[in-house]
């Protein structure tokens, strides 16, 4: 899958698209504090579209791990204002991420195009706020909650049981009414996952790809990193691209990044490489 169908709009994906992070929370494990006022949060989001993102996400709620649950009306004043000003200033499509119907339903109101949902829809109500706005949402896997996913993490085989969790959501889906060209799928990498699971899946985006919907994969400064390299989350950097080019050789159509303008310049490359291999013919070896 190409593209991805939004209430307004076709996102095309035959070149992969970055996914500017836009936090307005105060404790995420990467950038928590730094955009929670709204002209701070506008400023990032205008520098990220001019580096080259074309979807923002607007998040309210830290899901790191052992994050603590953000009440209801602090996470929809936290990003209802964020999504209608970006709605009034930029032309770019907005994201929201949350796994509530309530803040889904207020952030489509105000203007987001995409639900971004930890918990693929499976809380009450949530496929319905979906099918009443047109919204497109991507559906992503996690083993447990955020409060305890990385406890102990159990796979017989990951990329099975994520593949075949991730095929069940967007079914459901799609029996509700929601369009195909509407639906992306995220392993979730990082989520109830430990650092095997998490390579496993990274190496093998083609089998999740052949699902039939786009591929977002999200790594950008992640604690794997920590874990195989022993680098703190303001060193992941070049550890994160890695991981994306990688990623988009796999098939992966939207990347999920902290790090706009480097990961737009790596990911172009790798999309140019993948566009090479795909073109290529039997022929003498030298």
């Amino acid at each position: 899958m190409t593209r991805l169908q939004l209430p307004d709009r076709t996102l095309d994906l035959t070149e992969p698209a970055v996914m500017g992070i836009l936090n307005v929370t105060p404790d995420s494990f990467s950038d928590g504090g730094r955009f929670a006022q709204l002209d701070s949060a506008l400023h990032r989001a205008e520098q990220m579209l001019a580096e080259g993102a074309r979807i923002i996400d607007v998040g309210g709620e830290s899901t790191r791990p052992g994050a603590p649950p953000v009440p209801l009306q602090e996470e929809l004043d936290r990003v209802v204002p964020v999504i209608e000003a970006l709605r009034r200033r930029l032309d770019i499509a907005i994201s929201v991420d949350t796994f509530k119907p309530s803040v889904m339903e207020a952030a489509c109101a105000a203007g987001a195009h995409l639900i971004n949902d930890i918990r693929a829809l499976e809380e009450d109500g949530a496929l319905a706020v979906v099918l009443r706005h047109r919204a497109a949402v991507c559906l992503m896997h996690m083993q447990g909650q955020p409060q305890s996913m990385q406890a102990a993490p159990h796979y017989e085989d990951v990329v099975s049981e994520v593949a075949s969790y991730l095929r069940g959501r967007a079914d459901a889906c799609l029996a509700a009414g929601v369009p195909k060209e509407a639906i992306a799928i995220d392993p979730g990498i990082g989520f109830g996952k430990n650092l095997e699971h998490n390579l496993k899946l990274l190496a093998h985006g083609r089998r999740l790809g052949q699902l039939g919907f786009p591929l977002l994969i999200g790594v950008s400064r992640k604690s794997m990193f920590q874990h195989l390299l022993g680098l703190p989350v303001d060193r992941r950097l070049h550890a994160s691209l890695a991981a994306a080019c990688l990623s988009v050789w796999q098939g992966a159509a939207i990347i999920r990044a902290h790090d706009v303008r480097h990961t737009v310049e790596a990911v172009r490359v790798a999309a140019a490489i993948r566009q090479a291999s795909s073109t290529d013919t039997e022929a003498s070896p030298f």
